[in-house]
């Protein structure tokens, strides 16, 4: 029987299956401006600020990751990151990490408050955003997401014009957005706006998934070609599987459901609480902000960091079904 491998003390963040860790998810508040159906319970209760990771805390995390632990790629998720009234500064402080080997500083949103802070956020070293956008018809987006498009399709138009890349994110649930996809992907094309449908995962915040109303990758792409020319692109280490349309418009579908990713994943999630999460699905995660807080070094936070990845399970792909867990959306970050 062979003796079980030894945890690395040196060298790039992976697990015991052989992934190595590049990037970092690191949710930014528990709160939110929308009400999102797959993310946000219907009643959400917001954590004390004091709970929440300091700018200074969260960037010595961040800082630790990529001088220690290989990590080069940063994305800011929430709840929403825009509600953080530093988020700009705290952009800055992660910006001044690219000498120690960060390549890249992302941000997930739903940009209904990004235009005011749009030039801001590229110059403080904001790379790119990806825009959540589940309908593009206003009526419905209210039903969605309880609140206006207009604010952001501002943000999209701002975020462009301040040199951000920009990407659209879409999740794509039967009974309440599936026929809105046609028309959203019709109108991402016509603005060149890349669009990555997302398929419904069993992670929302009032308990209502179920099998039936995941829309499956292959069902996108019949849809799709109701009004454009298919061609299949590559697979690539990304988690969506790409499409070109009338061979210009890259269309991506994240098939968690019908296809994981899992044994390709190479991100880690941080929480606004500072709970470090191996996999969306983990049902429990390792807090990191306790021993910050108590006077921790590096080194022994790194220590717990490299324990907790080297265990990160299989993945959806071993467990499929709904997760239970204390931890909701809102706060781990998508």
């Amino acid at each position: 029987m062979n003796a079980p491998l030894a945890i690395p003390t040196l060298g790039p963040l992976r697990d015991a299956r052989g992934r190595s860790k590049r990037k970092l998810r690191v949710s930014l508040t528990d709160r939110c401006n929308l009400q999102c159906l797959y993310c946000m319970p219907e009643h959400p209760k917001w954590l004390p600020r004091e709970q929440i990771l300091r700018r200074d805390e969260l960037v010595r995390l961040v800082r630790l990751f990529v001088t220690e632990l290989g990590v080069r790629e940063i994305r800011l998720t929430g709840g929403e990151p825009l509600l953080r009234r530093d988020v700009v500064d705290i952009v800055a402080e992660l910006h001044a990490l690219r000498g120690l080997g960060l390549e890249r500083i992302a941000m997930t949103s739903n940009a209904a408050r990004l235009a005011p802070v749009a030039a801001d956020l590229r110059r403080a070293g904001l790379d790119d955003i990806n825009i959540s956008i589940d309908s593009i018809t206003p009526a419905r987006f209210r039903e969605l997401t309880n609140g206006d498009i207009a604010p952001v399709q501002a943000g999209i138009v701002a975020a462009r014009a301040a040199g951000l890349t920009v990407k659209l994110n879409s999740v794509a649930i039967r009974g309440y957005n599936d026929d809105e996809l046609l028309p959203l992907l019709r109108w991402a094309y016509t603005q060149d706006l890349p669009l990555r449908f997302i398929e419904f995962m069993p992670l929302d915040g009032r308990g209502f998934w179920n099998r039936e109303k995941v829309i499956e990758q292959a069902e996108i792409l019949a849809m799709a070609r109701q009004a454009f020319t298919v061609t299949p692109l590559p697979r690539t280490a990304e988690p969506a599987d790409y499409v070109l349309l009338d061979g210009r418009f890259r269309l991506g579908i994240i098939p968690t459901i019908s296809n994981p990713f899992c044994s390709s994943c190479d991100r880690v999630r941080l929480s606004a609480t500072g709970e470090l999460y191996a996999c969306l699905f983990s049902a429990a995660g390792r807090d990191l902000k306790t021993p910050l807080r108590e006077g921790a070094d590096d080194q022994a936070l790194a220590s717990a960091i490299r324990q907790h990845i080297w265990h990160k399970e299989a993945g959806y792909a071993e467990r499929s079904g709904y997760v239970e867990r204390p931890i909701t959306m809102h706060r781990l970050g998508g």
